[in-house]
């Protein structure tokens, strides 16, 4: 399985990242037993997140923007990067509180890590179901997975339409045969609904489809440094 993570070079907004990968140093901020859970393999440096960047020929500080999905670990474990800078962190209130609230009471320790839900960083909580972040960049709220969970549509103008979905759909497989995660689905009604969102969003757009660990998906697309335009 893999963790993605989405750069995208604006024409006005600039450099923005969807999502941030588990973090340099996780497998001390996870601690046991998470580090046997999700063994770390076929690792290379160059799948750091910098490092990833630096392919692109930019530089992590040249990142003007963060949108997150959401906040479990694999995911926000990257925001390290950002913490006591003025890069503003794009999350669903929803979400946001949710994860909080998870650290401060420890009910979901395990998903959410106190390592990177900071008050330094520069958290830019949005409301609603549908939010145009920037021009050609749509995130939609699709509960399920947890309660404040958004995937990315990014409309493309030669490349067409791309959906990136986090956690909403682990592996294609969720996405083909509309079956959630099991437990990893949280609140199933709430997936449900968003599942049959999605697969309307996906028809109406014919967009092409990146689900939130799915190596078979992401064998099939460009990866850093090739791009879509």
């Amino acid at each position: 399985m893999v963790v993605i993570s989405v750069m995208i070079e604006h024409p006005i907004e600039g450099l923005i990242l969807f999502e941030t990968g588990c973090g340099k140093d996780y497998p001390e901020a996870w601690g046991a037993p998470l580090n046997d859970i999700f063994a770390r393999v076929d690792y290379t440096e160059d799948q750091e997140l910098d490092m990833a960047i630096a392919k692109c020929g930019k530089n992590i500080k040249d990142v003007k923007m963060v949108i997150m999905g959401h906040l479990h670990l694999d995911y926000a474990g990257g925001l390290e990067n950002f913490l006591g800078t003025d890069v503003p962190i794009y999350v669903h209130e929803t979400e946001l509180k949710h994860a909080f609230y998870s650290v401060a009471t420890k009910s979901d320790l395990g998903a959410y890590l106190p390592h990177y839900m900071k008050f330094d960083l520069n958290w830019q909580a949005f409301s609603g179901d549908f939010l145009e972040i920037a021009q050609g960049i749509n995130v939609h709220l699709a509960k399920g997975h947890t309660p404040g969970l958004c995937i990315m549509q990014v409309n493309l103008q030669d490349s067409g339409t791309c959906i990136f979905t986090t956690d909403m759909y682990h592996v294609y497989e969720n996405f083909d045969s509309s079956h959630p995660q099991g437990w990893l689905a949280r609140d199933h009604d709430d997936w449900v609904r968003s599942n049959q969102m999605i697969h309307m969003l996906q028809k109406r757009t014919g967009a092409k489809m990146v689900f939130g660990h799915c190596a078979d998906t992401l064998a099939k697309y460009k990866t850093a440094p090739e791009h879509y335009t």
